[in-house]
């Protein structure tokens, strides 16, 4: 008698396993080198830290692109946390879809926002 244990398998709540938890590693990871280069390029620029410096850095293509990329690994990286906390902590699903959707409302605004500021600079 042959048993089938996977066919009754019932995935619930936030266990996606090494997807999710390398996802998370990795846009830590890529945040903390951005971090790093935008630290170098203020430490390493000459004078005063103001407004003048700050638009200096996102003046130039290649970086409104790479915040762009950062941000969008940022934005990942808060679903993927959201999306496990809600799948976690709450039970009633109508309420967990709710948060779901509102979260990922909320994140493709903010995505849309950084757009608007990084091109606006």
């Amino acid at each position: 008698m042959a048993v089938n244990y996977g066919s009754k398998r019932i995935v619930v709540g936030a266990h996606y396993g090494l997807r999710d938890w390398l996802a998370q590693r990795v846009t830590a990871a890529l945040m903390a080198v951005f971090t790093f280069i935008l630290l170098a390029q203020v430490i390493f620029s000459r004078g005063p830290v103001g407004y003048d410096l700050w638009a200096g850095i996102f003046t130039a293509q290649w970086m409104k692109a790479l915040t762009f990329v950062i941000i969008i690994v940022l934005l990942y990286h808060v679903w993927v946390g959201m999306r496990d906390i809600w799948m976690d902590y709450i039970k009633p699903v109508g309420i967990r879809l709710t948060l779901q959707v509102l979260s990922i409302i909320w994140l493709v605004g903010c995505a849309g926002w950084s757009i608007q500021v990084l091109w606006r600079v």
